[in-house]
């Protein structure tokens, strides 16, 4: 659907809602007749979604110029936890669902995560882990690889989110980004397949 109609999302974070919209180009030189379906917000672990007031729509979308779609998410009373954007489409005729736009995080209540950063400084035969950071939102743990791992996390032996995998191919370094521990927590273990797992104390 990419090579035929460009489906992108930008936003901006205000105090209680996410104001954006969904811009739309043909990416073909060719003009494109897009429906426009329900949009929503889908949580990467348990939280659930939560459907965008968007209006079904028909736009004739023309490859010279973006065609616009506003959007507004209200974040009063939406659980703490990572969420993407999602909207069905349907391109001449092809249903498809778009998940356009970075990841976005509601805030865990302050105190509740811990805070800090480790040194990992461990090697395992393909990938060099080397800082774990704790952030109120997140747990972003840098790396130096050839190839991006495909990476499980544990906390406490539980399984923990991922949110994405960064990789820069050229540079051969990367990062984790993962749901935030909590000061309950004590150890995150870090898997990859076909290697021996890293544990890490956390701060």
């Amino acid at each position: 659907m990419e090579d035929t109609v460009s489906i992108r999302a930008a936003y901006e974070r205000f105090p209680i809602a996410i104001k954006g919209t969904f811009l739309l180009r043909g990416a073909d030189g060719l003009p494109h007749q897009v429906r426009i379906g329900a949009a929503r917000v889908r949580g990467f672990a348990a939280e659930g979604t939560r459907e965008i007031g968007v209006e079904p729509m028909v736009l004739e979308v023309a490859p010279t110029q973006e065609t616009f779609v506003p959007f507004e998410i209200s974040t009063v009373d939406l659980p703490s936890g990572w969420y993407r954007l999602e909207c069905d489409a349907v391109v001449d005729g092809t249903a498809t669902v778009v998940r356009p736009g970075d990841p976005f995080a509601s805030a865990w209540p302050r105190g509740s995560v811990r805070r800090g950063t480790v040194t990992i400084g461990q090697k395992t035969a393909g990938v060099a882990w080397e800082t774990l950071e704790c952030l109120g939102d997140s747990v972003r743990i840098g790396f130096a690889a050839d190839v991006a791992p495909a990476v499980k996390l544990e906390v406490d032996g539980s399984p923990h989110p991922t949110v994405d995998v960064g990789f820069d191919d050229e540079a051969g370094r990367g990062s984790v980004l993962a749901y935030p521990v909590l000061r309950s927590h004590e150890r995150l273990r870090i898997d990859v397949r076909g290697e021996a797992p890293v544990d890490v104390m956390l701060p």
